[in-house]
């Protein structure tokens, strides 16, 4: 049978692997079809897709950072045409507004005796790689951040360092620019993409309530194609719970393992997506194709 996972990082955004190494993971893990999905950044597409070993299918995709009344909302986003001029504008946006949080974040946590530094979180993002330049689309993260946090000593690891530090409300905390969903699938949608609504049940420090059923049925009607009932986040009871919303809604119901390396332990193809489901998410994308190695 073939196995799908729709949600893996790299260095490019918060994962600790950059893309090739991601591509050798998800063969090693026994994966037929994966997406590549980085946070608000197409970036590590082509290193991924020129890694390829023969027989692996990549689909290119990324996750899109949205807010809703004050909560963090992701979707998962495939086969868009990441130069399309409304989602490229927009991807951009949330970028540049990444490095300014993240310099803010920096500038809470030496003003509370943390010594971080930017140029510290700035080389971790670049995975090691100095001084860089992160208009190449690299994304800044909290993970990074936590990062510094931890070889600082504030913190025993990235969780404590969310706990303590730059979680909702800490401490170090600054919020950022992030679309509202409804428009975002419609960006997507826009650039010949499809997407599916990332672990909505996860929200930081809790595994319930995080996306009200109302926003999802607009972000159906505004175009969305599926909903990832099956992430490691997710109980059994909200797995079930949310895929029975994808099927009173009409979508797709996709699985994925949402791996970062070794933020997450490596854990590609922990959650799948059914192939009958996959094909009915991407069918109506015009705006890519997946590249099979």
């Amino acid at each position: 049978m073939t196995r799908i996972d729709l949600h893996t990082h790299s260095s490019v955004s918060d994962g600790t692997e950059p893309p090739a190494e991601v591509v050798a993971r998800a063969r090693a893990a026994g994966v037929d079809v994966f997406a590549l999905t980085d946070h608000d950044t197409a970036a590590g597409l082509k290193e991924a897709a020129a890694a390829l070993p023969p027989g692996l299918t990549l689909v290119p995709g990324m996750e899109l950072s949205c807010a809703y009344r004050g909560s963090s909302v992701h979707l998962a986003c495939y086969l868009f045409d990441p130069e399309a001029p409304s989602l490229a504008a927009e991807l951009r946006r949330i970028r540049d507004d990444r490095v300014n949080r993240a310099k803010e974040m920096v500038r809470l946590l030496r003003a509370a005796g943390v010594g971080v530094t930017w140029e510290q979180v700035r080389d971790i993002a670049l995975n090691g790689g100095g001084d860089g330049e992160l208009e190449a689309g690299v994304v800044v993260g909290r993970p990074h951040i936590a990062r510094a946090i931890g070889a600082a000593g504030a913190a025993e690891d990235v969780q404590d360092a969310f706990d303590r530090w730059i979680g909702s409300g800490g401490p170090a905390y600054a919020a950022r620019y992030a679309l509202d969903p409804v428009r975002a699938v419609r960006a997507v949608r826009e650039a010949g993409g499809v997407c599916s609504l990332a672990h909505p049940a996860r929200a930081e420090g809790t595994l319930t309530g995080a996306v009200p059923v109302e926003l999802a049925e607009r972000m159906v009607r505004a175009g969305l194609g599926g909903i990832e009932a099956d992430h490691p986040s997710h109980d059994e009871a909200e797995t079930e719970r949310w895929r029975g919303i994808a099927r009173d809604l009409g979508v797709a119901v996709t699985g994925s393992s949402d791996d970062h390396g070794a933020l997450t332990g490596h854990r590609i193809g922990v959650r799948t997506t059914a192939p009958e489901e996959f094909a009915r998410l991407i069918e109506p994308a015009t705006g890519a194709e997946p590249v099979t190695g």
